[in-house]
């Protein structure tokens, strides 16, 4: 699909997916799915996760930004090795398969990370109700289970983010904290996700012009996400991007 091949509809949601992806890095990172969608419903599948990969790895940039004197480096050293083997078992699985089932397996791994968001839900609300702080020590193989997970649900469909909001939530990281661990985690996955998926084909030119053209909206959105990172009810935004994601995500399915 060239540039001029795309709407003015498919620009706009192209740009709502700029600025959705600038608002997950800063602020609410359920967003991040719903701009997984909308860069689907656009662009061939394929394509599409080619091509928001270079906007996430700007998001990246601004997030660690704002956020890096916030990181836990300890977190971040045990979280990091799983995500390799996730990654290649991803590159095997895009190299394999075509654009129909491509765009189908980003529905299902979006589907699936809307029942982990679920899950993570129901649980940080008994612990809650338990009277719980939610900070617990997370196992080694959880860590290691969940950074598969992440890398294959980031190489197939740039959707990592419940996996590593839940084991974030796990460890029970103040808000700063977990903004700024999640910055760094990401920004370095991203990176290594580049060169393969260069090597899978999925950035183009084409592709590199489109994310050029749409570095504005992403920084609106990043901008708007640090100034009410504070202020938003966090619970309510989540549940509505949550509905929304396993709508769409049951669309890319059919």
């Amino acid at each position: 699909m060239t540039l001029t091949e795309l709407s003015p509809l498919a620009w706009a949601l192209l740009a709502v997916g700029a600025m959705l992806v600038g608002f997950a890095k800063t602020a609410v990172g359920g967003a991040g799915a719903v701009a997984v969608v909308a860069f689907a419903a656009v662009l061939p599948a394929r394509e599409s996760t080619g091509a928001l990969l270079p906007l996430l790895c700007v998001g990246d940039v601004v997030a660690v930004r704002a956020y890096h004197r916030h990181a836990n480096w300890r977190l971040l050293g045990w979280m990091l090795p799983g995500v390799l083997p996730g990654l290649a078992l991803g590159v095997w699985f895009v190299d394999s398969v075509d654009d129909t089932v491509m765009r189908r397996s980003i529905g299902a791994v979006l589907l699936a990370m809307c029942g982990v968001q679920v899950w993570m839900r129901r649980s940080a609300s008994v612990l809650r109700d338990e009277g719980g702080t939610g900070r617990t020590q997370v196992h080694l193989m959880v860590t290691l289970a969940m950074g598969v997970a992440a890398g294959f649900a980031t190489m197939t469909a740039n959707a990592a983010g419940p996996v590593t909001t839940l084991y974030l939530l796990l460890a029970g990281l103040p808000m700063l904290e977990f903004l700024g661990t999640a910055a760094w985690f990401y920004l370095v996955v991203n990176a290594v996700k580049l060169p393969l998926s260069a090597g899978l084909g999925l950035i183009s030119a084409h592709g590199l012009i489109i994310d050029a053209l749409l570095v504005v909206p992403l920084l609106v959105g990043a901008a708007a996400g640090v100034l009410v990172v504070r202020r938003i009810d966090q619970s309510q935004f989540e549940r509505a991007a949550l509905a929304l994601t396993g709508v769409a995500a049951l669309g890319l399915l059919v």
